[in-house]
């Protein structure tokens, strides 16, 4: 090993791409186009997806109408109109087995594209054409004079003029430089080993270079694991600088509001209630602001404990806010708070009774005119106990007086700016407290990114008589029968059902069954005669009631 030690990737940032053979100006303009200006943006540009040369197949063997992977040379390109005035580019390709016909509608710039010699990957469906093979519009990837047993397909830019051969060359010499020196690994050793992971530098040559699929996926799995690491640092480094630099509300604990709020209650706090509480209690009561996520499904009683957190605020003379994703979640939400706070007062020396009413207010774009001026006033003014709204409550135009807690349902459909936002909504410098609830199941690693700056209790016990939910998946259409035939049966007793849907409308870059679809298919289909009704969040007020 060289005595300058591993090379790092703050290094390899600072090595311009100039510096490699055949990165002329030119050539160097078309790679800043793509976003690669040193030789770290080159390595960390990795492969789209890998050609197995081992199990490809050959012109000869392909089935008409079965999707297959071929790599074949150009042989001829002819370009013609059509009657329409349609371009449409026939190209002849083989490889040794055999020739086939390829044909393009309406790309003209195929014929650009393609150079007799140039060796190409193919995948589609071949047909029977005029007693030969032919393929219509198939996905291509040219490969150059790139050999081996598996070849890597860089993302290619018809503006750059940048092909995965080129990229392929420039990062097997980076690499090639890199190996006497080798690539600094962050990670300690005996870490790798618990986790099952190569080295940095194998796995950066196992993404670019492998020798197998299975080096492939190795070095995939460390990479990968890299990138996360890379975003919990940052989302560890951000909480901690907050808690450094941020000035905090110490909240007193156990105030007369809460307990009134706590003996109002129909029922008996849960297990899991009170000690996420008392987590919850430990951080208001600390000078640091309050990061925390609160999960737990749905009817585990996420909104008695947001609830409890919020007072904890007003009892100190500060404001709660609750954010919600949409104006019918933050409706439902004021509509259950405001039930859940029904005659509790908020002790008040100065009030000729001792007390006062508590104000909880709904903000969000349906409040107009003069109620809207009300609130905005009640929030400066901090008349204003609790508010509860949509995106409305980080407007530019809402003030609060002095912002003690901040709750936010289903935080994964706001931003980390959002939330920023909110926080900042105070007239007194000091960083509120934060809250996040959900109730979505989320993958570890998703969560990471999503929560990763936060702290985490969990609602796992569900209150006395709360039924189970129960999840099962319709795997196939006569499963999928059965679900619509349980709603009918359902609605038969009286009751109601919801269909939830990823989309309201269609969408050509996902193929996920959409609202407007869903309605029509079940209106016409499997709930032909029920009452059927559409809900999100495009519909104005008046027909979402």
């Amino acid at each position: 090993m060289s005595e300058l030690g591993p090379i790092t990737m703050r290094d390899l940032s600072l090595i311009p791409v100039e510096r490699l053979r055949g990165v002329g100006p030119k050539k160097q303009a078309s790679l800043a186009v793509v976003g690669i200006t040193h030789l770290l943006d080159l390595v960390t540009t990795y492969p789209r997806r890998w050609i197995d040369r081992t199990n490809e197949a050959r012109i000869a063997d392909l089935v008409p109408g079965q999707e297959a992977l071929v790599l074949v040379t150009i042989r001829s390109v002819t370009k013609r109109t059509t009657r329409n005035r349609r371009s449409m580019i026939n190209v002849n390709v083989g490889d040794g087995s055999g020739r086939m016909d390829l044909v393009f509608f309406n790309q003209p710039w195929r014929e650009r594209q393609f150079k007799e010699g140039l060796h190409v990957a193919l995948f589609g469906k071949a047909d029977t054409y005029r007693g030969g093979l032919q393929m219509s519009n198939p996905v291509v990837d040219l490969i150059g004079d790139r050999t081996g047993k598996i070849v890597p397909i860089y993302p290619q830019s018809e503006k750059a003029q940048i092909n995965t051969w080129e990229m392929a060359g420039w990062v097997e010499e980076t690499l090639r430089r890199c190996a006497e020196r080798t690539i600094a690994d962050p990670v300690p050793e005996a870490i790798r080993q618990r986790h099952r992971l190569i080295d940095r530098s194998e796995a950066l040559a196992g993404i670019h270079l492998p020798d197998d699929m299975k080096t492939k996926e190795l070095a995939r799995y460390r990479l990968a694991f890299d990138e996360l690491l890379r975003v919990q640092l940052v989302l560890v480094l951000r909480k901690r600088a907050l808690e450094r630099d941020s000035l905090g509300i110490q909240h007193t604990i156990g105030g007369p509001l809460v307990k009134r709020f706590y003996e109002s209650l129909p029922f008996p706090l849960t297990g899991a209630q009170t000690r996420t509480i008392e987590e919850i209690n430990a951080d208001l009561g600390s000078t640091q602001p309050m990061h925390r996520l609160l999960q737990g499904d749905v009817g585990s009683g996420k909104t008695v404990v947001a609830v409890a957190a919020m007072l904890a605020a007003v009892d100190g003379r500060h404001q709660g806010a609750l954010m919600a994703p949409t104006e019918v979640l933050a409706e439902q939400h004021a509509t259950s708070v405001r039930a859940m706070l029904d005659g509790v007062t908020v002790p008040d020396p100065g009030n000729l009774f001792g007390d006062r009413p508590l104000r909880v207010e709904l903000l969000t774009n349906r409040v107009t005119g003069a109620d809207r001026k009300q609130v905005l006033a009640g929030l400066a003014d901090g008349s204003v106990d609790i508010a509860i709204g949509t995106h409305a409550l980080i407007q530019d135009t809402v003030d609060f007086s002095s912002l003690g807690v901040v709750v936010v349902d289903e935080q994964h459909r706001f931003g980390v700016e959002q939330r920023a936002a909110l926080r900042s909504k105070t007239a007194n410098g000091a960083v509120p407290d934060t809250l996040v609830m959900t109730a979505t199941p989320i993958p570890r690693t998703a969560a990471m990114t999503v929560y990763g700056d936060l702290d985490v209790s969990v609602l796992d016990e569900l209150p006395p008589g709360r039924t189970p939910i129960v999840t099962m998946w319709a795997d196939g259409g006569l499963m999928e029968a059965g679900v619509w035939n349980d709603i009918k049966n359902e609605v038969a007793a009286g009751r109601q059902a919801y269909v939830v849907c990823p989309l309201v409308g269609e969408s050509e870059k996902l193929e996920v069954a959409s609202a407007e679809e869903t309605l029509e298919r079940l209106a016409f289909g499997e709930l032909q005669g029920l009452r059927l009704g559409m809900l999100h969040g495009k519909l104005r007020a008046r027909n979402s009631t």
